[in-house]
């Protein structure tokens, strides 16, 4: 079954299992998802819910937003997040989504916005190696060849140039739960996710889950 939920990345840590073997875990805080819309197949053509985290002052949104929270009576929310699901039947306005609708051991999708690298060059953005360093030589850090010199004449497209890296939208497939806490209404997810301390996330199931 397909569930969802946003959260904030609070930061990683490492717990120890019955072994005593390390897993490294990333921290995702998810308190405070309300139901904000609930679309049906009868409505809109398909089943989802659309989830809202975060408080944020009446003066920071627009006309639309107000309207929209306004609809539902609802208080402002700073994000939106909309999830696809088989059914929506256990869902309304208003019901808080918490951390519990997953499980440890459960396979889940991360989907958030990586770090910005700001402008970068192909040794960085791309893994690419550099030329001899000596003082003779001629190539150092540049991309390489640009093509031929008469035909075709230009450079091919795809070919990989320096350029902006990283703030881009990056989902990390089948990363393990490996705890709930409903006390702090954490999940714990094995190994990194992206972006930075305090980046939005959508905690999803998994959609090619494996073992």
């Amino acid at each position: 079954m397909k569930k969802g939920i946003i959260g904030k990345k609070i930061g990683m840590t490492q717990i120890f299992d019955e072994k005593g073997s390390v897993i490294p875990v990333t921290v995702i805080e998810t308190q405070g998802n309300i139901v904000t819309q609930v679309k049906t197949e009868e409505t809109d053509g398909y089943n989802s819910i659309q989830l809202g985290y975060g408080e944020i002052k009446d003066k920071h949104i627009n006309k639309p937003e107000k309207g929209h929270f306004a609809k539902a009576k609802l208080e402002n929310k700073k994000h939106l997040r909309e999830f696809r699901l088989e059914s929506v039947a256990e869902y309304k306005v208003g019901d808080e989504v918490k951390a519990d609708i997953f499980t440890a051991g459960e396979k889940v999708d991360v989907q958030g916005t990586s770090k910005g690298k700001g402008f970068q060059g192909v040794i960085k953005r791309h893994g690419q190696s550099r030329g001899p360093m000596g003082h003779g030589s001629m190539y150092h850090r540049r991309p390489g060849s640009m093509g031929s010199t008469s035909t075709p004449g230009r450079v091919y497209k795809g070919k990989k140039l320096p350029g902006h890296m990283g703030k881009v939208t990056v989902t990390i497939q089948n990363l393990e739960v490996v705890s709930v806490d409903m006390d702090k209404n954490v999940i714990l997810v094995k190994g990194s996710v992206p972006g930075p301390k305090g980046a939005i996330l959508k905690v999803k199931s998994a959609a090619r889950a494996t073992k």
